[in-house]
């Protein structure tokens, strides 16, 4: 009886563990550039002293869904969509200098003049973290170079001051971290790749399908269900166990 128990019981915390992955997945569906988290259930045997005949479930992230979003025009000078495959590459640590990848690029300036994400990661340029003068105007090139006219300027003086680092590692050497954004597993620098293009004025939408995420949210809430009921029924049949051994 112990061995249903157990299993519906790893079973039911595992399902809850699955939940929270879908309902994150779903509460990006709106975010630009967003990357779907996969999950996965399989049962694993309890090792430990004697023989190992008990299993209980285990929820896995074994990665994240590459397929890219929809594009979507915006017009904006300063939003951006890779063309294909690739990613921006932004400071996620400015301590260490550890870079990191995403697919946002709804970018703005800040009151340092640093070109950043949304969320305020510095984006890396040829020489680091891109840094622009005061501009009227800017454009961004297929390739990510920056071009800008300067305040005060007539557009004859349009300038080119860095270009957006643009990479494209393997995909078995990404992994998604806590964060949201995709790292290298070894934690090398990837190197500028020139075949990588973008977009200006356009954002890539999330590839989450909302609908997959409803169906899948259903479907992980009617399996948590089994599992108390299988919970309850092994307490039912625990204590018809005990009342028996009584008589």
């Amino acid at each position: 009886m112990d061995r249903m128990l157990y299993i519906s019981m790893s079973g039911a915390k595992q399902t809850m563990l699955a939940q929270t992955v879908n309902s994150n997945n779903l509460a990006n569906v709106s975010t630009h550039g967003f990357r779907a988290d996969y999950f996965q259930q399989r049962s694993q045997p309890v090792f430990g002293d004697g023989y190992a005949s008990r299993a209980y479930a285990m929820t896995e992230n074994p990665a994240f869904k590459s397929q890219a979003g929809m594009l979507e025009t915006t017009g904006r000078q300063l939003d951006v969509a890779i063309n294909g495959d690739g990613w921006l590459v932004v400071q996620a640590d400015p301590q260490t200098g550890a870079e990191a990848f995403t697919r946002a690029g709804n970018l703005k300036v800040d009151e340092a003049g640093f070109l950043v994400t949304h969320s305020g990661l510095q984006v890396l340029g040829d020489g680091g973290p891109i840094n622009l003068p005061p501009f009227e105007q800017i454009e961004i090139a297929s390739d990510g170079t920056l071009s800008i006219l300067p305040v005060g300027q007539d557009a004859a003086a349009l300038a080119v001051v860095d270009r957006i680092k643009l990479v494209n590692p393997p995909l078995e050497e990404l992994t998604k971290g806590k964060d949201g954004l995709i790292h290298a597993k070894n934690g090398i620098v990837a190197n500028p790749d020139p075949n990588v293009r973008i977009i200006s004025g356009a954002l890539e939408t999330s590839n989450v399908s909302a609908v997959e995420s409803l169906v899948q949210m259903i479907d992980l809430s009617r399996r948590y269900e089994m599992q108390v009921k299988m919970m309850k029924t092994a307490d039912r049949a625990a204590e018809i166990t005990t009342q028996m051994m009584r008589l």
